[in-house]
């Protein structure tokens, strides 16, 4: 009996410290959120950007000095593992007696630590949360969620004016009333006359806004009965008198779904229940998973969890194989798929292509660098993975071979399973070379003028943000179900202040021209614009659609602009909705620009 009780004893105490190990990571988590408010009013663009990026380590960080405290006070490594089912069992009762506000986020915390301790073996429920235990269904939260408003006590434009007063930004509107003149018209112009009587109706709001790049975002509901009506204003800050003011608003699920896209970065939001936060958007955007919304809300580890979860169970009851990705076979990522989900996995081969002088390590930092960095709308955002078991029943004979002969590190093979060390997971797209052969096939010249258009305004916009996509042939890049082009393929990223943009020198006399290989030094990261348009440009609709678009791209004159503009400090502003559906365009009847 003093065994148990010591067993017990010791089992609470582990989990203590577990607990002690999320909250810190939580407070900070929160933190980060609340200073999004200060930093947005005074404009500090480039503390947003250093903060976006150094959020994404805290939760690592916080593992590993959980995983050294167990070590250092528990000597965890050497425990019994029938420890481990106490451990798990106190830790759920430590969550229930603090009436904890986070209880999915604190399980997917202890998952973490537990995975850096027990053998695999030991990754099932009895051990770890491998599926959730508490609900997270009715947690009272302080502040709350959402405001409700009320138009009958006031009018609309009183409450939308309450509505944006009531977010306390210490800088003022350049011109509250005249904004709201313009939300208002949007209003009617979107749903006609509706609300008739305004007395049956309520306006709900997430109570923090959700900042992100130069902008903060208001997002709530008009409920009517049984109507739900989503809307979005996005609040930004004058580039010139630095006063605020409101840019648009988004009325439909679709658009405002696109500011949740997995091409763009997490948004920093100050909340004590994000389940909560989650529940509301779901109601706004039902066709976006849980486990998509806790990423872009910044938990993306509790968006991983979730997503690995939801894959199992799809797993479980499909009857799919996962086989070789359909496209052109990359020279560095084996890649394959489940044709039922709508994802696909990428493994980093064991040795790549010969025209490829880069290392296994580079590809992982060029992956580290886009989580970290602004991806504007133009890259796809990947989940990272180790030790992935998929049942062998379920892997085609092809994908094995391909996984023996091009990535074997990375395999481990039993009877009834296999796993794979390291992996990346993105939504699948469209290949941008197939979408255009498809388009071009059907002699489709308003598809092909769309895809060359979009294609030419990613690497603007990457450029902008100062990313050059290194190998810009199409099959690098994806078509989404909303028709943008997504940059997915990173082996060869550079930032653009790490390049040499240079024209081609004037050759000495036109046998030099004939050459196979060029007749003047070459540096690593020199860049020939000009050349481009010789591998990218062969069909002549292709060819005559860019040169409409996007010719400027072709000149070294344009890249070493966006260079001086970066080495400037400018940070460019990039709206994740239609230039069209902005105040002052739709309207006209004032000028600024967000800065």
């Amino acid at each position: 009996m003093d065994m148990q009780i010591d067993q017990d004893a010791r089992a609470r105490a582990i989990a203590s410290v577990l607990l002690e190990g999320f909250n810190k990571h939580y407070r900070l988590f929160r933190e980060c959120g609340a200073l999004a408010k200060p930093r947005f009013e005074q404009g500090d663009w480039l503390a947003v950007q250093s903060a976006a990026r150094d959020r994404i380590q805290y939760y690592d960080d916080r593992v590993l000095e959980c995983v050294a405290r167990l070590q250092s006070e528990f000597t965890a490594e050497t425990l019994d593992e029938s420890i481990w089912p106490t451990v798990k069992l106190m830790y759920v009762g430590l969550l229930m007696e603090t009436d904890h506000k986070q209880p999915e986020c604190a399980e997917t915390f202890f998952n973490s630590v537990c995975c850096k301790i027990l053998r695999r073996e030991y990754y099932v429920n009895d051990y770890i949360f491998v599926r959730p235990t508490i609900s997270t269904e009715h947690i009272d939260s302080d502040p709350p969620t959402y405001r409700s408003y009320y138009p009958h006590r006031g009018g609309l434009r009183h409450t939308i004016k309450q509505i944006i007063t009531d977010f306390g930004w210490e800088i003022p509107f350049e011109n509250l009333d005249r904004d709201i003149g313009y939300v208002v018209k949007a209003i009617k112009s979107h749903l006609g006359d509706w609300p008739q009587a305004e007395e049956n109706y309520q306006i709900q709001v997430l109570y923090s806004p959700f900042y992100r790049n130069k902008a903060a975002y208001v997002i709530g509901k008009a409920v009517n009965g049984g109507q739900e009506y989503p809307f979005c204003v996005p609040v930004l800050r004058h580039s010139s008198n630095s006063m605020l003011f409101l840019d648009t608003i988004l009325l439909d699920a679709r658009r405002i779904g696109v500011l949740f896209s997995f091409s763009r970065a997490y948004f920093m939001i100050d909340m004590e229940t994000p389940s909560g936060y989650v529940q509301f958007l779901r109601t706004l955007l039902p066709n976006k998973s849980r486990a998509e919304l806790y990423t872009m809300i910044g938990l993306q580890k509790q968006g991983k969890n979730m997503f690995f979860r939801d894959f199992m169970h799809h797993l479980k009851h499909s009857r799919d194989d996962l086989m070789i990705a359909p496209g052109i076979k990359g020279l560095v990522m084996l890649v394959f798929t489940l044709p039922s989900y709508p994802y696909v996995f990428k493994v980093i081969k064991d040795v790549f292509g010969a025209t490829k002088e880069i290392t296994k390590q580079t590809v992982l930092e060029k992956y580290r660098l886009v989580k970290e960095h602004d991806r504007v709308g133009r890259m796809a955002d990947t989940l990272e993975f180790s030790d992935v078991a998929f049942p062998r029943a379920r892997v085609t004979e092809e994908l094995l071979h391909e996984l023996r002969t091009l990535a074997p590190s990375a395999l481990e093979e039993y009877e009834d399973k296999i796993v794979i060390r390291h992996l990346y997971i993105e939504r699948r797209l469209v290949p941008l070379n197939i979408y255009l052969d498809d388009a071009l096939a059907r002699n489709d010249s308003e598809g092909v003028e769309h895809a060359v258009r979009e294609y030419g305004s990613a690497i603007r916009e990457l450029a902008t943000a100062n990313i050059f996509p290194g190998d810009m042939l199409f099959k690098n890049f994806g078509v989404t179900r909303y028709g943008r082009v997504i940059f997915y393929d990173y082996d060869e990223i550079e930032y653009m202040t790490d390049c040499n943009f240079r024209e081609v020198p004037e050759a000495p006399s036109p046998e030099y021209e004939m050459m196979a290989e060029p007749w003047y030094p070459v540096a690593r990261n020199d860049v020939f614009p000009e050349e481009f348009g010789a591998f990218l440009l062969g069909a002549p609709m292709v060819r005559k659609f860019f040169m409409k678009h996007h010719a400027n791209l072709l000149t070294a004159e344009f890249w070493r602009g966006r260079q001086q503009r970066i080495a400037e400090g400018h940070i460019e502003s990039f709206y994740p909705y239609p230039e069209t559906i902005r105040f002052l365009n739709r309207f006209g009847e004032h000028k600024h620009q967000p800065g």
